[in-house]
Order: C-alpha cells, then sequence, then structure tokens
C-alpha cells in the first residue's frame, strides 16, 4: 500500500512525518534536523536554495531570498496584511496579474503557491528518501481561520509540488490527533498554537471511538513570531537611530542581520534572563565610517515589547470559549503548538487564565506533522488502524452581499459542518427581474474584510414593486468543506446554483504550466543527485584502489607476476580520473563496476 505523508506547512519552518508502524514519525532531512526552515531563495547564477541551506546564505542574498511566504497565501496585494509585509520584508513584493500577491527574485516574479511548493517538494524528497519509495499522496495542515481561497492555495502548492493532497486539515486539530492518542475520552482540550505566522485556538471534544469534535476555533492569521521579531528590530533600529542618526531599515543587508538576530535573541531569552546583540560593520554613515550595533535584549524588555501581542492571543482564547459555550474550567487540558510556546511570558498568561499548567505532553514543532501523518493513515483505511473521525467547523461566517454592500450572514462562525441553512430574501427595487447573488466569507473581529468567493444570478423573476418578489438562498457545505449554494423564486420557482470553488490566484493553465516545471526540475535534480552519487562513489574508490596498488607494489615490487595486472588496473584509474570531473556522467558510470572488481581484486591479493 502507498504511503500518506503528513506536512505542517509551517511560516517559519516545515515538518514532514509519516506511519512507521503503529507509530508515527517525524522525518529528518539529510542535515539530521527535524524541521525544515520554510525559506527559498534564488542565486545569481541561478540555483534554487531551499531550507537550510537558503537560511544560510539569507544575510548576503537578503533581497532573493524569502522567508514567511505563507502569510501572503491566498491574499491580495492591497490587502492590509501585505502592506504590512512591504513594509517589513527583504525581498520584492509585487502585484500579480490577477490582483495577487507575487514575489520578485531576481528575474522570476513568483506566485506565493510556487514558492510553498519548493518547499512541499523538499519536504517530499525527504519522506522519499527515507521511505525508499516515491511520495504521491499527503495530508497538509493550515491554520483554522485560514479562508477558502488561502486553503485553495495551499491545496495548489501541493499540486505543483507533485503531490496529492487528500485533505487538509486545520492546524490545532491534528495537534488534538497527536494528542489524543494518550487521552482520556470525553476530555475537552484547548489547544492554543502560537506559530511563526499565526495564531489560532480551537476547543475540542474527545470522544469514543476517534472522535475529536470541534467546539469553537478563532485565530489571527498575521499574528505570530514574526511579530515578535519585528518588535525587536523595531526596537534595535530606534535605539540604533537615537544612536547614529542613522535608519539601517535603508540597507536590505542590515535589515536582513538584524531579523537574523532577532530571532535568534528571542530563542535565547525562553530560557536565558539576557541576550547579547552584537552586529558589527552593519552600516556606514554618510561619512563612510563603519557602524557597529551592540545592545542587550532582557527577557523583560522583550515581554514589555511583545505585551500587547500576548494579551491578543488571550482574548483569542476567551473569543473561542465564548464561541464553544465554556468556561476556563471546563477545559481539561491546554495544549501548547508552536515555537512561541516556549516563551515564559505566554506560559505564564496561559496559566493565569486557564487556572492549570498548560499540557506539554505533544512536541510543540512536531506534534502538528505526526496528527496530520496519523489522520492521512486513517484516512486510507489501513487495516487495523483506529479510525479518526473529524468534525470540524466552519472558522469564518458565510453569506451573501446584500443592496448597499452590506453582509447578510446564513452560516455562522464555528457552525459544525457538514451543516444546511436556509434565508429568504426580497427584491430591493420596483420591476427588479434579476437578483445577483455574491457570495463571501468574513472573520467576525474584522468585519472590513470580507473575501468573495463566487457570485451568480437568478434570472427571469416576475416584474414587480420593491420587495414584492421573495427568493430563497440556501447554503449548503458538506464534510469537506465544499460550499453550494441554491436561489429559488418562491412564485417563478426559477432556480439559479453554484459549487463555490475557492481561487488561489492562479488560473488553469498556469498551474498546468507550474506542475510541468516543477516536476521538469524535480527530475532534473534527481539525475543531478544520481551523478554526483555515482562521482563520489568513484572517487571513493579510486582513493582506495590507489592506496591498495601503493600497498601491493611496497610488497611485490614492479617485477611481481601481478605487473600485467596491476597495468590494467592503473589505466581503470587514469579513466576514472578523466571522467571524475563530471563531463561523461554515463561513461563514468559504466566503470564503476571495473573500479568494484579492480578493489575487490586488490583486496584478495593483500589478504
Amino acid at each position: 500500500m502507498k504511503r500518506v505523508i503528513g506536512i505542517d506547512l509551517g511560516t517559519t519552518n516545515s515538518c514532514v512525518a509519516v506511519l512507521d508502524g503503529a507509530t508515527a514519525q517525524v522525518i529528518a532531512n539529510r542535515g539530521g534536523y527535524k524541521t525544515t526552515p520554510s525559506m527559498v531563495a534564488i542565486t545569481e547564477t541561478g540555483r534554487k536554495l531551499v531550507g537550510h541551506i537558503a537560511k544560510r546564505q539569507a544575510i548576503t542574498n537578503a533581497e532573493n531570498t524569502v522567508y514567511a511566504a505563507k502569510r501572503l497565501i491566498g491574499r491580495k496585494f492591497a490587502s492590509p496584511q501585505v502592506a504590512s509585509a512591504l513594509r517589513q520584508a527583504s525581498y520584492r513584493i509585487v502585484e500579480g496579474p490577477h490582483g495577487e500577491a507575487r514575489i520578485a527574485l531576481r528575474s522570476d516574479t513568483l506566485s506565493i503557491p510556487e514558492i510553498s511548493a519548493f518547499i512541499l517538494q523538499e519536504l517530499k524528497i525527504v519522506a522519499e528518501d527515507f521511505l525508499g519509495e516515491p511520495v504521491e499522496q499527503a495530508v497538509i495542515t493550515v491554520p483554522a481561520y485560514f479562508n477558502d481561497n488561502q486553503r485553495q492555495a495551499t491545496k495548489d502548492a501541493g499540486l505543483i509540488a507533485g503531490l496529492d493532497v487528500i485533505r487538509i486539515v486545520n492546524e490545532p486539530t491534528a495537534a488534538a490527533i497527536s494528542y489524543g492518542t494518550a487521552a482520556r475520552e470525553g476530555s475537552t482540550v484547548a489547544v492554543y498554537d502560537f506559530g511563526g505566522g499565526t495564531f489560532d485556538v480551537s476547543i475540542l471534544e474527545l470522544g469514543k471511538g476517534g472522535i475529536f469534535k470541534v467546539l469553537g476555533t478563532a485565530g489571527d492569521t498575521f499574528l505570530g513570531g514574526e511579530d515578535v521579531d519585528e518588535r525587536i528590530v523595531e526596537w534595535l533600529v530606534g535605539e540604533f537611530q537615537t544612536e547614529h542618526k542613522t535608519d539601517l531599515r535603508k540597507d536590505r543587508m542590515a535589515r536582513q542581520r538584524l531579523k537574523d538576530a532577532a530571532e535568534k535573541a528571542k530563542c535565547e531569552l525562553s530560557t536565558v534572563t539576557t541576550s547579547d546583540l552584537n552586529l558589527p560593520f552593519i552600516i556606514s554613515n554618510e561619512r563612510g565610517e563603519s557602524l557597529h550595533l551592540q545592545r542587550t535584549l532582557t527577557r523583560v524588555k522583550l515581554e514589555e515589547l511583545t505585551a500587547d501581542l500576548i494579551d491578543r492571543s488571550i482574548d483569542i482564547c476567551l473569543e473561542a470559549l465564548a464561541d464553544a459555550g465554556l468556561a476556563k474550567g471546563d477545559i481539561d487540558d491546554v495544549i501548547l503548538v508552536g515555537g512561541m510556546t516556549r516563551m515564559p511570558a505566554i506560559q505564564r498568561k496561559i496559566t493565569a487564565v486557564f487556572g492549570q499548567e498548560p499540557n506539554r505532553s505533544v512536541h510543540p514543532d512536531e506534534c502538528v506533522a505526526i496528527g496530520a501523518a496519523m489522520h492521512g493513515a486513517a484516512l486510507l483505511a489501513e487495516a487495523g488502524r483506529k479510525p479518526i473521525v473529524l468534525l470540524d467547523v466552519t472558522p469564518l461566517a458565510l453569506g451573501i452581499m446584500t443592496h448597499g454592500g452590506g453582509f447578510d450572514e446564513l452560516v455562522p462562525a464555528n457552525t459544525t459542518v457538514p451543516t444546511t441553512r436556509v434565508k429568504t430574501f426580497t427584491t430591493s427595487r420596483d420591476g427588479q427581474t434579476r437578483m445577483s447573488i455574491v457570495v463571501q466569507q468574513v472573520a467576525k473581529d474584522r468585519n472590513g474584510e470580507r473575501v468573495d468567493l463566487g457570485d451568480f444570478a437568478l434570472e427571469g423573476l416576475e416584474s414587480k414593486p420593491k420587495g414584492a418578489i421573495v427568493v430563497e438562498v440556501s447554503f449548503s457545505i458538506d464534510a469537506n468543506g465544499i460550499v453550494a449554494v441554491e436561489a429559488v423564486g418562491q412564485e417563478s420557482r426559477r432556480k439559479a446554483a453554484i459549487t463555490v470553488q475557492a481561487s488561489s490566484g492562479l488560473t488553469a493553465a498556469e498551474l498546468q504550466e507550474m506542475q510541468i516545471s516543477a516536476a521538469h526540475a524535480m527530475a532534473e535534480r534527481r539525475h543531478g543527485e544520481a551523478i554526483e552519487s555515482e562521482r563520489q562513489a568513484a572517487q571513493s574508490l579510486v582513493s582506495e584502489v590507489e592506496r591498495l596498488l601503493e600497498s601491493l607494489r611496497s610488497s611485490a615490487g614492479d617485477s611481481s607476476v601481478l605487473g600485467a595486472t596491476m597495468a590494467g588496473i592503473e589505466a581503470v584509474l587514469t579513466q576514472a580520473k578523466v571522467l571524475g570531473d563530471g563531463r561523461d556522467p554515463g561513461k563514468l558510470k559504466l566503470l564503476l563496476p571495473q573500479l568494484e572488481r579492480a578493489a575487490q581484486m586488490l583486496r584478495s591479493f593483500g589478504s
């Protein structure tokens, strides 16, 4: 049976896991790390770098290194979140052909799903190297508060990367699945997920038979560790400007160095009380003098800089509790997910609010991928696997735009799916024979931010006075989150309907082209890796054969009866050295068996 992998596509780091026997296992990459930085870079020579290798060169290639792309996925360029990213990012964010945000890297302008696909492709390779077989299917997690367009963009990223995304799962729900294997049935848990770029909290009931029922969820898709880093950067920039009258933000490399130092200091202050930031030669002033930055950041100062961000997360927790109809005392466990939950101030705040110490039984960086892998195995109905049933909610309100640009809600946020809701509307003007239906999704805490999901028109209505025509509109959401909307004229029985297709901002033709390009790049990479492996194997054998030959000459002499044999081996060695430059990998591959036979022969002579 083919294996399905679970992927936590994170803002700062990403992680991949798979079920190995009865146990879900996080897969380490080639460097031995269990998480991979969600970073992509293009070098001066056009080489694409992903993960740790991209992060290592970010400072010297700041303008062409992308981080936190997840915060931009599925967003319009004109959105306030993209405007905020424009002020902070060291790379160039531009407007795409469909009004969406894209990223310019050297001569290329890439969509956000493409950037995400590079990361997913890297994780796919990590999984395939571990399993020793191709991987085609995946469960990918997203923030619970992602809208439909952001979810579709994530699915498109998987498609571009060559993955069949069999399910998109909310990150807090995946974490609860990971935790739930050891939890008692009937318990109610709050998953507090403070990651690199997004914040979510979900309240779940862990029922019998592997049932995970989401009672309420709330979040902010632009609240995370990136904002904590930015507060530190703002503080450093302000301190430096006061001292030197120089704005560090004007220099992209300096900006990236500040971000890198801020991230390291933030992590250090989870375990120590002070962190020294020392950035020599960070910029030159107008007189050409090199300036240095030296500051000490204390844990107390960090908590002061970020107090409002932490308070915002707590407000969201209380909102989720209210939506679930629960009090703080109804929560049996608070599960911490995401790297920011290592911050002592966050842990203290959670303890104070919920009246209990948070549960640390799951790994904050790995549990989401593990839960996704477990759910993937359950979806494939593998024999002997404990079933997992998710009863999720729609995190955002759904409705239609009304006359004058208002919004009429049909499906409230935190409605358990599947569901069907019906509401009647009347015509807004005399003689109206046509009604336009614009389907929208809106976050209740940001009433100004609406996302259009689709539109259609009900034609052929009778011409009557304003308000005389009654139209019944119904919304249906299935277990997979697919939204279907139908409008029926009560008198005419005229009917129109739409199945909402969320958009990532990419056309079908663009998606197909990107998929083909990514598959070609993957094939080239695998071919290159195979050639490099053969070249290294040949170099190793050449070194061994040379060493054995030298040893044999010392003991047998050049006049030995083995002279002819040794001459033949030396001819193979000479040819291998010539081909070792990689100009003709096909011939080098054919030469490998001869080198191996020569090594075996010399080993036998020496024994």
